[in-house]
């Protein structure tokens, strides 16, 4: 389907991103991960404050995983895809890959992300509504960088 698309965007490696010789910290990717999963969401027309007002659970998470390849620099500007590549009756995973300078493979890492009721600690099932927004960006992870924009320079 060519609605289907990983999310994309772009930032640089800033100056609190970075260790003393310039090279990206580990958990600088943090950052990254947080701002694609939060401009994806707004993309579909969620913001994190929806999740209470529009369904009420909120999503936290279960699980961080990312794989280094190979550093970023300061002012290295990355290429961040996020995606969907699984979802259960409870939680989500979603997926980042990082691309910096010469199109590389910088790191690729997951959320996964778990529907918890307002108040309870137990997760409960999607909304099939919310689910569904998602769906432009649900595929796989050679799907995703099959389709990603190449960075040349």
């Amino acid at each position: 389907m060519t609605d289907h698309a990983p999310f994309v965007i772009r930032e640089y490696v800033r100056w609190s991103d970075v260790d003393y010789a310039g090279i990206i910290r580990y958990d600088a990717y943090t950052r990254f991960m947080e701002l694609a999963e939060a401009e994806l969401l707004r993309s579909v027309g969620v913001s994190h404050r929806d999740f209470m007002q529009r369904w009420d659970f909120s999503i936290p998470r279960r699980a961080m995983h990312v794989d280094f390849e190979s550093p970023p620099t300061l002012d290295e500007r990355l290429t961040v895809l996020a995606y969907v590549s699984r979802v259960g009756a409870t939680s989500l995973t979603l997926n980042f890959d990082f691309f910096g300078d010469g199109d590389r493979l910088r790191a690729a890492g997951y959320l996964v992300l778990v529907c918890v009721p307002a108040g309870a600690s137990k997760a409960r099932a999607w909304a099939p509504d919310f689910i569904a927004l998602l769906e432009r960006y649900r595929m796989t992870t050679d799907e995703a960088r099959a389709m990603r924009p190449r960075v040349t320079g």
